[in-house]
């Protein structure tokens, strides 16, 4: 395979300033790069340039909190406040009951995108647990249900930074990237100095303004940037079974079987979409083959992960345009095919003939902290108006309405594509909840 060619198609297609890959197959690395880290000072993409790696954090945090288990400090299913007193959400049962497996699951129930800037200092976290308290409002009752929580992986980032006596950031490096002998990732923004680093790019900007998220969400991905192979480096630990690549033994054997043991079942869009969750772990069924990995987004960059556990593949995609992810679907289907013989699922689109259906349980508004949701019937489908709030009103997104047709089982498919893709919707529980992006919106 033309891994080069592929990705420098890939991304004049799609008008990506720059993307870089990285596969490990067998024993193997393969990395590509293409295009510029930054329009406004065309650096060139080279395959140890730094992308913010987003929500991909997330496996590592979950993976310092399987130490602590392993360790016998931790039980999955104990309360979070019998480690971290500090822990509260506005619902005050939630608040005794929440246990550490229901945060790695994302099945916690409070408010999950809590994006409150609460300095730079090491009380970053410390702050952002005291205002959940009173702005980690209930989603659903704890374990009942699916919606992806950012602000559930600060909490875990939290526990790990108390039990360990330390920061987040110092008991990454001590417990993970020093053991797996990284060397091209960075924890906070400033440390792209020393790094070949990519900004974000949106729409017809040049670049974002702000490019550095709060410190107070690192554990759930707002700062760290990874080179891919660095990903492909920690993919290859959970396939060794936990040791690296010098033979140091960085997870207990058997704590990424465990990881992968699903917890929760995600509502159905198919197989192209995540099925199910494991601990910190996204899991896909791909062409009867089980894919586990994570994806991660933060303002105009976007990175894909995956590991293919029984084909001894781990694929690692970053970009940083705003058609970041039609260009990872053909970078991925490309590689996934070549190295795992897996044929990669299409995303779901509009149907040619419309599905018949009612509007009136989905009509209504939907309210989370990043967006109000106005749903609408329309001519033979619904409008659904996204009005920013909080964190993405801050950064400059606008109001807009996609015209979304049936496809049938309460999910609704938008007609037009925004950022390379057909944005998918779907509704839960009768309507209570609007479920997109892994998140369940409840009605308001």
């Amino acid at each position: 395979m033309d891994l080069q060619g592929l990705l420098d198609e890939a991304a004049k297609r799609h008008g990506v300033p720059g993307a870089a890959v990285a596969v490990g197959a067998g024993g193997d690395l393969f990395e590509a790069a293409t295009g510029v880290v930054n329009r406004d000072t065309g650096v060139e993409t080279t395959p140890d340039a730094v992308f913010q790696i987003g929500s991909v954090t997330k496996v590592w945090t979950a993976s310092l909190v399987m130490q602590l288990v392993a360790e016998g400090v931790v039980e999955l299913d104990a309360p979070v406040r019998g480690y971290l007193p500090e822990f509260g959400v506005v619902d005050r049962a939630a608040t005794e009951s929440v246990t550490v497996r229901q945060l790695l699951t994302h099945t916690g129930g409070f408010e999950g995108d809590l994006f409150e800037d609460t300095g730079r200092g090491d009380d970053a976290l410390a702050k952002l647990l005291a205002f959940m308290h009173t702005h980690a409002t209930p989603v659903h009752p704890p374990g009942a249900m699916h919606s992806y929580a950012n602000s559930g992986f600060c909490v875990l980032g939290a526990l790990v930074a108390k039990l360990r006596g330390s920061t987040w950031e110092s008991v990454m490096r001590e417990r993970l990237v020093e053991p797996l002998g990284v060397t091209h990732l960075t924890l906070y923004p400033e440390e792209g100095l020393w790094f070949r680093a990519a900004v974000g790019h949106l729409g017809e900007e040049r670049h974002v303004a702000r490019a550095d998220l709060p410190r107070s969400n690192a554990p759930a991905g707002s700062t760290p940037a990874a080179a891919p192979r660095e990903l492909v480096r920690f993919g290859r630990m959970f396939l060794a079974d936990g040791v690296a690549a010098d033979g140091t033994r960085v997870l207990p054997a058997g704590t990424f079987a465990t990881m992968l043991e699903p917890q929760v079942t995600v509502p159905a869009l198919g197989e192209r979409y995540v099925a199910r969750w494991g601990l910190g772990f996204e899991l896909f069924d791909h062409d009867g083959v089980v894919v586990a990995g994570h994806d991660g987004g933060t303002i105009g960059q976007s990175a894909c992960w995956r590991i293919v556990p029984g084909r001894d593949v781990v694929v690692a995609v970053s970009a940083n345009g705003p058609d970041a992810t039609p260009l990872i679907d053909d970078v991925l289907a490309a590689v996934l095919a070549d190295t795992a013989g897996i044929r990669l699922p299409e995303r779901l689109r509009p149907p040619t003939e419309p599905v018949p259906f009612d509007p009136s349980p989905y009509v209504g508004s939907f309210e989370g902290p990043l967006a109000r949701y106005e749903v609408a019937a329309a001519d033979g489908g619904l409008d659904i108006t996204t009005i920013p709030r909080g964190l993405a009103a801050e950064v400059g997104e606008k109001p807009k309405t996609a015209r979304c047709v049936a496809l049938g089982d309460d999910c609704f498919v938008a007609v037009e594509k925004e950022e390379g893709v057909h944005l998918v919707a779907k509704f839960v529980e009768g309507g209570r909840y609007l479920y997109g992006g892994g998140r369940a919106i409840p009605r308001v």
